[in-house]
């Protein structure tokens, strides 16, 4: 999602970075509200194409069981990073160990160790998408990271998050499957073509 920074007031007692992001969410409805790197960001609204693109996306893992007994499919869950004391993420899509409730920590958001991937569909500050949130979900030790590049027309597999990175990252272009990793619980392949035809502007 396009992301915008945000600067932090100042006055005799400043807000924590946690009280302004939450001041900017309940005075922004609809927006997208994180903390990267000691950084509030603020994201509009998705378009009708993004939305499309996720829901296209959320069909093969609800076909292939993901959102069961053992794990759940989620849009907009929090996650809470390991970057800064009050850094947190809300990816578009989330695969998560379904005791995941069980792991909350704080603000709504739950812990990465019940992660199995995340997924982020890009709007028009794909390189937040792209670069700072790579290194935020490598940190966290996410295992899988899901990027659809609207811009440029593929779909991103990241997997073995490194301190800094992924160690592997695999691009694919339309006509080609974008196959994560079985580690996530079930055996599918994301149709490129099909996601990046739903995530492109009808205009």
């Amino acid at each position: 999602m396009s992301a915008a920074a945000v600067e932090h007031p100042c006055d005799d007692e400043p807000e924590t970075l946690l009280e302004t992001a939450n001041r900017l969410a309940e005075q922004l409805p609809g927006h997208r509200v994180e903390i990267i790197g000691g950084l509030v960001t603020v994201a509009p609204p998705p378009d009708g194409p993004h939305a499309d693109a996720l829901t296209t996306l959320m069909i093969p893992f609800l076909s292939a069981g993901l959102h069961g007994e053992e794990s759940r499919v989620l849009q907009g869950i929090g996650l809470w990073l390991p970057s800064g004391p009050e850094d947190y993420v809300i990816p578009d899509l989330a695969i998560v160990d379904a005791d995941f409730d069980e792991h909350l920590i704080e603000n709504n958001c739950y812990d990465p160790a019940c992660f199995r991937l995340v997924l982020e569909v890009t709007s028009g500050n794909y390189q937040t998408d792209l670069r700072h949130k790579v290194a935020a979900y490598a940190q966290a030790k996410i295992p899988v990271y899901v990027i659809v590049d609207r811009k440029h027309g593929r779909v991103h597999v990241l997997t073995e998050p490194l301190p800094s990175g992924y160690d592997r990252h695999e691009v694919y272009a339309p006509g080609q499957q974008a196959p994560p990793p079985a580690s996530i619980g079930a055996e599918l392949s994301l149709d490129v073509d099909g996601i990046v035809r739903a995530g492109r502007s009808k205009r």
